[in-house]
């Protein structure tokens, strides 16, 4: 075990394990725990040793997502999510977005946020109505945003916006969350994942520097972004699912089942020979979506090969798969606690919403089916 991975793992047993009920809760965020982990000097762990970060591989980072959603799944959502905008930044910001963004999440720990989700569009991005005019140096953005994780307390937003008139008609646009016009609406109430915050957004007659744009198509770019971010998504499902086995494992060594106890059962040994079959298959396609991506970044033209590449195939199937059968695992262990499993008392009732969670957030198993027939089984017969 690398010791970053041992180094975390440790933060998980000190602040994290035994604490659960606590962090499920809708407490004002930043929790304290978030600031532990910044105090731990490894947050925004895979921005690059150009900027002063730790310059961790994704593949690497599959197995610490892993050990985080161990813990709790809303945590390590929370920790991971910044790297969507920091992959745009570091691949198509200008010099002086990569220096004051990226150096600043290396070096304070910083939290970045996404902002592009909306009421109408839903997972159609293209139907954005949150408009950026042109006034001379600036843009003049109105709109309202729907979902966005740590925008209420992030250092700096990629927001996404329709720009009439130009080309292209889409932009992202990075600036700092205190920008005046931009303004925290509320937190929506989640049914999983609750430490982690999600907030709905209001730009009112926001002025933005036009150079705050990112270059090319921002919808494009962002297709690009959550390629990492997807396959660590996935990766949540690993650890809740570990968790979940390790529970059953404990219940059963003191359930009394018949004359014994349930761990002496061959079906409970068939239903956790199962899980641990299904845990490994999802690590196994986490890490092979993470290596396509590591290799696409290695490249000189990363930029262009991942515009070109859009989301990755072994990224959609990592998100699907893991989504799934990470449910099916969820599902299974709540029956075998019985009643208790769907009740508060159970640990196993909160991990079947983070689980389901998991599996919703940044495309549902509907979007990922239809991105897969469209992008991937589609062409293969159209001739």
């Amino acid at each position: 075990m690398s010791s970053l991975r041992q180094k975390i793992r440790s933060y998980v047993e000190a602040n994290v394990l035994g604490k659960e009920r606590a962090l499920d809760t809708f407490v004002d965020n930043p929790l304290a725990t978030y600031s532990s982990f910044v105090d731990l000097g490894v947050a925004n762990w895979w921005i690059s040793k150009d900027f002063g970060g730790r310059g961790v591989s994704l593949e690497d980072s599959v197995d610490l997502v892993d050990e985080l959603s161990y813990g709790d799944a809303g945590l390590a959502f929370a920790y991971l999510i910044s790297i969507v905008p920091s992959t745009m930044i570091e691949l198509y910001g200008t010099p002086a977005q990569k220096a004051t963004y990226l150096r600043r999440m290396a070096e304070d720990g910083c939290f970045a946020a996404t902002i592009a989700s909306e009421r109408a569009a839903g997972s159609e991005l293209l139907k954005t109505q949150t408009t950026a005019v042109r006034a001379g140096d600036s843009y003049r953005i109105t709109g309202q945003k729907l979902f966005s994780t740590n925008a209420g307390f992030a250092d700096h937003v990629a927001l996404f916006v329709r720009t009439p008139n130009e080309d292209p008609d889409f932009k992202c646009l990075v600036i700092r969350r205190t920008t005046p016009g931009l303004r925290i609406v509320k937190r929506w109430y989640t049914l999983g994942l609750r430490s982690a915050a999600t907030y709905e957004v209001a730009l009112e007659d926001c002025l933005v520097p036009a150079d705050a744009a990112l270059a090319p198509n921002g919808l494009r770019l962002l297709e690009a972004a959550m390629n990492p971010s997807r396959t660590l998504i996935a990766c949540c499902a690993v650890g809740i699912a570990r968790r979940l086995r390790d529970l059953c494992l404990d219940y059963a060594k003191h359930k009394r089942f018949r004359d014994d106890h349930l761990n002496s059962s061959p079906v409970f040994a068939a239903k956790l020979g199962q899980m641990e079959m299904q845990i490994e298959a999802m690590r196994s396609v986490c890490k092979s979506a993470a290596r396509e991506y590591d290799e696409l970044r290695r490249s000189d033209e990363a930029g262009d090969r991942l515009l070109g590449a859009g989301m990755l195939k072994s990224v959609a199937v990592a998100k699907l798969f893991c989504g799934q059968v990470g449910w099916q695992i969820a599902s299974m262990a709540s029956e075998m606690f019985g009643g208790l499993g769907y009740t508060e008392d159970s640990l196993v009732g909160k991990l079947l919403r983070d689980m389901r969670h998991v599996s919703i957030i940044e495309g549902g198993e509907d979007v990922m089916r239809e991105l897969l027939y469209f992008r991937h089984v589609l062409p293969k017969h159209a001739g």
